[in-house]
């Protein structure tokens, strides 16, 4: 069968895949791209995860697109309408019909002799493998395994006889009403299935090995709904987008500036909520705020549930589960009708394709993360990854908007490939992400390396990365553009140009 080929291949439709889309519909409408997607849907995330309550954990003025305003009244929304929105996006612009379902992308080689991409992928209603070939290569996977969570080996689990779950292979038939649950975790899958879970369970325990910081945010935004009534959607979803992403900034600056100070409001806004009896050494991390992700609850209703008795939290290490539950280190045992193990995501990058240039294989691990969007000495390929300290399509948004440019820029030089070269000797290389998150911790040794300085370094800084993807000129001298285009394929070329101009 002959291969399939596109200028732009983009793996994933998800949030980021659709995104990505988008932008070369408006910015470069010339090029031509398909998706490949290994699910039978739109969504990635949103469309994986089933479980209880699911929701954003950023509010949806910076985790919606640029382009398309979010107009739900939920500025923390849930998993279902995060879909839709994810979906109407994708039919607005076209892109819906460009998408490959069920088509598991496998590996991709660049040939530098043809300037080109071969990217096998299995079809998984045939079982047989399809063959795309594309310029520029777009990875939006995001960072983690689809095919399973990260589940630790907890001792005498096997002698367990009630139901235990992973999130992210929620049962669609689990029934929980009047039954005991305990969820095994800390972090933003736990936070936000402890509260969902209380309407049937009775009752929910939260067992945590540490603390977490958990910050209560407002599920609507008042501000939004006001201005809705005199300016036009777009002005309000502007002006709100503006004033979270700067809020977003304020925070994560203050926390690494004055630790303290930040710890100490945290602790008071969850004090006041739980109540003043509450132990809140389960709320009090060893960490300082932003050294790991915050947890974000909507109107503080894991707080609510704590407080009314339908939940509890214990801050214990398992020693082994039970026939009928889970004993603790500290003698304590918790019976359990369900076990829900929230324990993390495992990190996969680029969906675990196997990556070759010019015949041999390519070690991510031994590269340096450009931008952190490409990587070094591998040509015409960019991966979305967006923020770990705000939402991830502010990232996901300008960095489409610099594979754009970088497209134009390869246009007009006539040059068909761009490739970063790590040429500075002074550079010091550290983990890609500077998280202490035990899923982080767990991966590091799967992922690329970032740089001292920039443009290597990751920054974590949207109004820095605004500045760098959008304004400054993308051949800057690390950026290496070669391969010229053979002089037939030029004339083509510009012959196509004249009569687009003179139509």
């Amino acid at each position: 069968m002959p291969s399939k080929h596109v200028d732009v291949l983009i793996i994933g439709a998800g949030l980021s895949g659709v995104g990505a889309a988008c932008h070369l519909t408006m910015q470069c409408p010339d090029k031509t791209f398909a998706l490949l997607e290994g699910r039978d849907a739109i969504g990635g995330t949103w469309d994986l995860f089933r479980y209880p309550g699911i929701r954003s954990d950023s509010d949806m003025y910076t985790l919606g697109y640029s382009f398309k305003p979010w107009t739900n009244e939920k500025a923390i929304a849930d998993g279902e309408s995060i879909r839709n929105y994810i979906c109407e996006t994708a039919d607005e612009y076209n892109v819906t019909d460009k998408i490959h379902f069920g088509h598991m992308v496998e590996s991709a080689e660049w040939s530098t002799e043809d300037a080109t991409w071969t990217v096998t992928a299995l079809n998984k209603k045939t079982r047989r493998k399809t063959t795309f070939t594309c310029n520029f290569l777009l990875s939006c996977t995001g960072y983690y395994n689809y095919e399973a969570g990260f589940t630790p080996d907890f001792p005498g689990k096997d002698d367990y006889q009630g139901t235990f779950i992973h999130p992210q292979h929620w049962p669609e038939d689990l029934d929980y009403s009047g039954k005991k649950v305990v969820v095994i975790g800390s972090g933003a899958t736990a936070v936000t299935l402890v509260p969902a879970m209380t309407d049937k369970a009775a009752h929910v325990t939260m067992l945590q090995r540490s603390p977490t910081y958990v910050a209560t945010v407002p599920e609507k935004d008042a501000i939004s709904k006001q201005l809705r009534r005199f300016l036009p959607e777009k002005v309000v979803y502007r002006l709100a987008r503006t004033r979270n992403v700067g809020l977003q900034m304020f925070v994560y600056k203050l926390s690494k500036k004055q630790p303290k100070l930040v710890r100490k409001l945290l602790l008071k806004q969850a004090q006041m909520q739980l109540g003043k009896d509450f132990d809140m050494s389960h709320f009090s991390p060893s960490y300082n705020p932003w050294d790991e992700r915050l947890c974000a609850v909507p109107d503080g209703d894991l707080f609510k549930v704590l407080r009314k008795g339908k939940a509890s939290v214990v801050t214990d290490h398992i020693d082994t589960f039970t026939e009928n539950g889970i004993r603790l280190k500290s003698g304590k045992e918790l019976e359990a009708d369900i076990v829900i193990s929230a324990t993390g995501l495992d990190l996969k990058l680029l969906g675990g394709t196997e990556i070759k240039v010019d015949g041999k294989p390519f070690d991510i691990t031994q590269a340096t993360a450009y931008r952190a969007l490409m990587l070094s000495d591998v040509p015409n390929a960019a991966m979305i990854f967006g923020y770990t300290n705000a939402s991830w399509t502010l990232k996901a948004d300008i960095s489409c908007e610099y594979i754009c440019r970088v497209l134009k820029h390869m246009d007009k030089t006539g040059t068909r490939q761009c490739t970063p070269r790590m040429n500075d000797a002074s550079i010091v290389e550290t983990p890609f992400l500077d998280m202490q998150s035990g899923y982080i911790q767990r991966a590091a040794g799967r992922f690329p390396k970032q740089g001292s300085k920039a443009p290597w370094k990751v920054q974590q800084n949207y109004a820095f990365d605004l500045a760098q993807l959008r304004y400054t000129k993308v051949d800057d001298g690390v950026m290496v553009f070669s391969n010229p285009k053979p002089a037939a394929v030029r004339r083509a070329s510009s012959a196509r140009a004249s009569l687009k101009a003179s139509a």
